[in-house]
């Protein structure tokens, strides 16, 4: 809870709640078809067995990593979209675009190579000490060859839809992923048990479907930025006319960011694979099929996110300090509620475990349920340290979620999973409830950092 003046109430008016909910609604109504969609083509494949499920999984896990990797990025260009934005200075917004698309090129490179020239080795870092590894990684080798075709589509419609997001457009994202998740769903009904005379395709089945729903997702987009033209939206010749002292400006906040992001993608990425060595495929099924129901009530994360950078963000960026001060506190202060909400949706979460997951085995269906209480529990402390995050760097002060994230993760997290991975017998589920009580300190930094108010600053009127 924050530690309020006497001139500041410690909570907004309806109006301003229902200003920020019209802002992160349509954003989570986003993420929530797409991780229905995703917890449908999990119950598709659930029905292949534990193995191929798995397979699937722990390609999931290597593709997240290079997710995060494009949406830092998006991130950091974010900070500066928004209060441009804000300023409403079109060059600032196309610049910013210009910066994500050439960072994203590089994003692209890496992400081909592991889908095409090293899958095996990139996936069996997942699955070392797992007694069923060859099989498991079998699968995922055909899954990972294929979605790798998904990198271009993919990065072009994240740069698009987070700026689209972060002038307030939150709606045409929303509109455009329905389309793409419907497809995709068909898609998977049609090719993964071969439906209506299509080949059964299995885990491939399942990777052509989200590429071909990614492919035609980016083609809306890109058609939507044509025909509408939002204030970013470049000509060829302008990915030439680069501002070098702004790029340089957005890269030290992205690698201050990417620092921040990748450090806690690689700890999560670690303690998965150690997870995965406390048994056999139902473990890798049961821990990552929980991660599926969990993204239902984790939309509340980018929920909150959106909702703070856009409002203090375009405050700042119209030089309102005082009022960006203001809106910090109330929008801290209502994540509080927010997250407990979630916590309500989470639990009854579980209650999807065993007719989403019936085809599971016993042991992973127990492992799946177990975790998805966990992480509902937990959801209060994440959706609050989210929304931390979020004040900080929508003042371009991208340090804290570094300092944070460092600290919590390189000194407590990695060596504490490493700890009862080697020298406990703990199951899995109790060593993520254990390690993850992390977000107690973690909060407690963050809350004295953003006292100091490194992130009240107009990164519009600076010059670059």
């Amino acid at each position: 809870m924050q530690f309020v003046s006497k001139k500041t109430p410690a909570f907004a008016s309806v109006d301003f709640y229902s200003k920020a909910l019209k802002i992160a609604v349509p954003v989570m109504a986003q993420l929530l078809i797409q991780n229905l969609v995703s917890l449908i083509d999990n119950f598709m494949v659930s029905g292949l067995g534990d193995v191929k499920m798995s397979g699937v999984n722990i390609t999931g896990q290597i593709i997240f990593l290079f997710m995060v990797f494009s949406n830092t990025i998006c991130m950091a260009g974010g900070i500066f979209m928004t209060q441009y934005s804000g300023a409403k200075d079109e060059n600032g917004m196309k610049q910013t675009f210009c910066f994500k698309l050439w960072a994203s090129v590089f994003v692209l490179a890496l992400y081909s190579l592991s889908c095409f020239c090293f899958p095996r080795f990139v996936l069996s870092f997942m699955v070392k000490g797992n007694s069923q590894a060859d099989l498991i990684l079998d699968e995922g080798v055909k899954y990972m060859r294929i979605m790798g075709f998904m990198g271009l589509p993919w990065l072009v419609s994240t740069m698009i839809s987070s700026s689209l997001r972060e002038i307030g457009e939150v709606r045409v994202p929303l509109v455009i992923s329905v389309i793409a998740t419907l497809i995709n769903t068909l898609f998977n009904w049609l090719l993964i048990y071969g439906s209506l005379g299509f080949p059964r395709l299995e885990v491939r089945g399942a990777a052509i479907a989200t590429v071909i729903a990614r492919v035609v997702e980016m083609l809306v987009f890109v058609f939507y930025m044509i025909r509408k033209r939002p204030p970013f939206v470049i000509k060829f010749v302008d990915l030439f006319r680069v501002n070098l002292g702004l790029f340089r400006e957005i890269f030290r906040k992205a690698r201050m960011i990417m620092t921040s992001e990748m450090v806690w993608a690689i700890a999560e990425t670690i303690t998965t694979a150690l997870y995965n060595k406390r048994g056999g495929a139902d473990v890798v099924s049961g821990m990552s099929s929980s991660f599926a129901i969990a993204n239902l009530f984790f939309v509340a994360f980018s929920g909150i996110c959106t909702a703070t950078g856009v409002i203090i963000g375009k405050d700042l960026g119209s030089g309102e300090l005082e009022k960006a001060r203001e809106e910090k506190v109330w929008l801290l202060n209502g994540a509080i509620i927010f997250g407990f909400f979630f916590t309500l949706v989470g639990l009854a979460c579980t209650l999807l475990v065993p007719i989403v997951f019936s085809k599971l085995s016993a042991s992973s269906q127990t492992i799946c349920a177990r975790m998805v209480l966990v992480m509902a529990i937990y959801m209060p402390l994440w959706v609050y340290i989210n929304g931390q995050f979020s004040v900080s760097r929508a003042g371009g002060d991208t340090m804290m979620g570094m300092l944070v994230d460092g600290i919590g993760n390189i000194f407590i997290v990695v060596p504490g999973i490493f700890f009862m991975a080697n020298y406990t017998s703990i199951g899995p589920v109790m060593m993520y409830a254990i390690i993850k009580s992390v977000e107690i300190p973690k909060i407690a930094i963050a809350h004295f950092w953003l006292k100091k108010e490194k992130w009240l600053v107009n990164l519009a009127e600076k010059k670059v």
